[in-house]
C-alpha cells in the first residue's frame, strides 16, 4: 500500500477515494476519526490520508488527483448580464445553462 495524499477534510477524502476507486486503482481513506484528536495531538498528523493498494498504479492515481485539484476555472456571461466564475454552469441569478 503507499500513502498518495493528505486531504484537507473527510469530505474531500472520501470524494477523492471514490474518484480513485472508479477509475480502477483501489483507494481507501485512512486517519477517517482523528480529525477530534487535534489538538491533544499535531494537526498535521490527524488529516485524513489517501491509501492506493497497487504502488504500481501510484503515476496514475497522481494524475487523477492532479485534475481533481486543478478543476478548470470558467468566466462567462449569462443572457440575462451576469457574470459567473468559477465551475459553475448555471446562471445563479436566472438559471440559464452555461451556453456550449
Amino acid at each position: 500500500m503507499l500513502r498518495l495524499t493528505k486531504a484537507p477534510n473527510l469530505a474531500m477524502a472520501t470524494l477523492w477515494a471514490d474518484a480513485l476507486t472508479r477509475a480502477g486503482i483501489r483507494a481507501t481513506v485512512q486517519r477517517m476519526f482523528l480529525a477530534g484528536a487535534s489538538g491533544e495531538l499535531p494537526p498535521d498528523q490527524c488529516a485524513p490520508e489517501i491509501w492506493i493498494e497497487d504502488d504500481a498504479l501510484a503515476e496514475r492515481a497522481r494524475d487523477i488527483m492532479n485534475d481533481l485539484q486543478n478543476v478548470p476555472q470558467r468566466r462567462w456571461f449569462c443572457a440575462c448580464g451576469e457574470l459567473i466564475e468559477g465551475g459553475f454552469e448555471q446562471c445563479w441569478s436566472c438559471g440559464a445553462l452555461m451556453p456550449r
